[in-house]
């Protein structure tokens, strides 16, 4: 009886398999070669599973044949041969149905053959100013996937020129194995140059399918481009009201040589808020919140509310507040320009002035591409503000414009890339103040080495300036300190500036030009811890030119990051290496992100 049951057990249980040996030979392949084939075996990778039965090695094993197949074709071998023995035994004469009940030794062999170059390599007829890959030429090596990217390269250069329907016509591709050649003869079928059609909107509810056709900005009537099709997807995604946006071209154009277009958007939940939390043994703790509607009045527009509260058991004066509210519309003058009207309401309590101030704004903000705006606008600045000089209130008529270029990898942790930002703020005097401008310039570059681009140099400067208006005149916020996590770590906040003495007693107050620097080094010592080393220096000067002789400070130290799925989660300790201090006082910065 037990061993009747024993053998029901065994009948219907799967076998687990313990396969002793699985080895590839692979004659006449170098390492490259030999790395891809042994990627593309599914009977190798399934040894590393712990429930492979006999029977997932077995079609694993039949499914290798032209997985191997490929790999060698992909390197330009047409000639090879494939043997797959399962203890002995042609993998291909198993039946996935019909598996032993244990396996022992499986013996991959692959034989390249000899390498093949083009004998003729022609594609048919081909757009103006086309550039097919150097590789596919008479005598390059014949790799399969040069072929499939010249062709792909030829296809969307007719699409490029307008031509949507263009596929092969007929294909030749023939091994001549005595002479180790490979004669490839490619015809297109352009088609007819096609324009735009109407665009048909699918998936939308809450936002108006006027204003989603608007936004995506696809030219009817303009030659069909495929570089058009693609920004218009960016823009709808730069509205963060969609969660997917897909476009599709009808299959058959119109008689009058227009293609129809459909486009389908997933909205995105429309509400959204966030915090955040940062904190600094000197500038105490800083904590942020937001609320955001993603289609405020059913056509995308961005509704924003900010709040900040900022210096709470810090030593860097009292305790700051910020409340601030934004409206963006898309679109609004062509598809690439949006309009943003914004409002803040914030109290600075500085160690060096105290100001209230309103301000509100409107802008519109130009997408040149992905990586580059413009901005201009006009605003009204009101302002009390306190120092230990004067009392005064006062208004201003403002012009703000900034450019910015964001070349970066990643926002929260780039490891390429350059980052730039120029803001000009001309102001004009309406009550208590003077004309003047300010301008502002910050710069980040960023260079990975290494193994997994595991080293990361990080540099960035800033350079900013006061024109016009005095410093007594200008207003508090405008002018520049140093000191502090955004500028010179390891230095109080604010502690340098331009110090004026006045019946004995000298009180530090902002110049009108800065110039600073940060330099780091980031080491990723795991993939989710790393090393970074920084220096950091900022001057301060009290005329307008910022490479005037000017008062400087210094501060270096290192950090730690966390690596999380919203950035890393920072920590810096740091020291000052010039003043009184120098090596004699330790500031701590804690929050998520890079420091810059």
């Amino acid at each position: 009886m037990k061993r009747l049951i024993t053998a029901v057990i065994a009948g219907v249980l799967p076998c687990a398999l313990f396969a002793q040996d699985i080895t590839m030979t692979a004659s006449g392949a170098d390492d490259a070669l030999k790395a891809r084939l042994a990627g593309a075996s599914l009977t190798i990778a399934s040894d590393e599973q712990a429930d492979t039965t006999p029977q997932d090695l077995i079609a694993a094993a039949r499914a290798d044949y032209r997985r191997l197949l490929a790999a060698l074709y992909a390197h330009g071998y047409y000639g090879g041969t494939i043997s797959i023995r399962i203890d002995g035994r042609e993998a291909a004469a198993f039946s996935p149905f019909d598996a032993p009940r244990a396996i022992g030794t499986v013996a991959i062999n692959v034989d390249t053959g000899p390498q093949f170059a083009f004998g003729s390599a022609q594609i048919t007829p081909l757009a103006p100013d086309t550039k097919l890959p150097e590789g596919f030429a008479q005598g390059q090596t014949a790799e399969a996937g040069t072929i499939r990217q010249s062709v792909d390269t030829a296809v969307y250069a007719w699409r490029a020129a307008g031509h949507a329907k263009v596929q092969p016509a007929s294909q030749r591709i023939t091994a001549r194995h005595s002479s180790h050649r490979i004669d490839t003869h490619v015809r297109l079928n352009p088609g007819p140059q096609l324009k735009f059609g109407a665009l048909q909107i699918t998936g939308n509810s809450a936002v108006r399918s006027d204003r989603l056709s608007r936004i995506a900005g696809l030219p009817e009537g303009a030659v069909y481009s495929p570089v058009e099709i693609e920004k218009a997807a960016q823009r709808l995604r730069r509205t963060n009201t969609f969660s997917s946006v897909s476009f599709s071209e009808a299959d058959v154009p119109n008689a009058d040589g227009t293609l129809p277009m459909t486009v389908e958007v997933t909205e995105a939940k429309p509400r959204r808020f966030g915090a955040g939390v940062e904190l600094s043994t000197i500038d105490g703790l800083t904590v942020s919140s937001y609320w955001m509607h993603r289609n405020f009045l059913g056509g995308a527009e961005r509704f924003r509310v900010d709040g900040e509260i900022s210096g709470i058991g810090g030593e860097t004066g009292g305790v700051d507040y910020t409340l601030g509210a934004s409206l963006r519309r898309p679109a609004v003058w062509g598809a690439d320009t949006d309009f943003v009207t914004a409002a803040s309401l914030k109290r600075l309590d500085e160690p060096n002035y105290l100001l209230d101030q309103f301000e509100i704004t409107s802008m519109l903000t130009r997408v040149l591409d992905e990586t580059t705006t413009l901005e201009g606008g006009i605003g009204i600045l009101a302002a009390r503000e306190a120092t230990d000089l004067t009392d005064r209130e006062y208004m201003l008529l403002t012009f703000p414009l900034n450019t910015t270029r964001d070349r970066r990898d990643n926002v929260t942790n780039p490891k390429d890339g350059y980052f730039v930002s120029l803001d000009a703020t001309p102001f004009v005097n309406l009550e208590g103040s003077e004309n003047g401008a300010r301008l502002f310039a910050d710069a980040r570059l960023y260079q990975s080495f290494g193994s997994d681009d595991r080293y990361t140099f990080a540099a960035r400067t800033q350079i900013g300036s006061v024109f016009g208006a005095t410093r007594e005149e200008a207003p508090a916020d405008f002018l520049f300190f140093s000191g502090g996590g955004g500028t010179v770590r390891g230095q109080p906040f604010q502690s340098l500036g331009i110090a004026q003495t006045i019946a004995g007693d000298t009180q530090t107050y902002g110049g009108r030009s800065f110039a600073g620097a940060q330099l780091e080094t980031r080491i990723d010592i795991t993939s989710s811890l790393g090393l970074v080393g920084f220096y950091d220096i900022g001057y301060v000067g009290e005329g307008a030119n910022p490479f005037d002789a000017s008062d400087w400070q210094a501060g270096t130290g290192f950090g730690l990051r966390y690596h999380t799925g919203i950035g890393p989660i920072r920590l810096d300790i740091a020291t000052p290496t010039t003043g009184d201090n120098a090596g004699r006082s330790i500031e701590f910065y804690i929050g998520i992100g890079q420091s810059f």
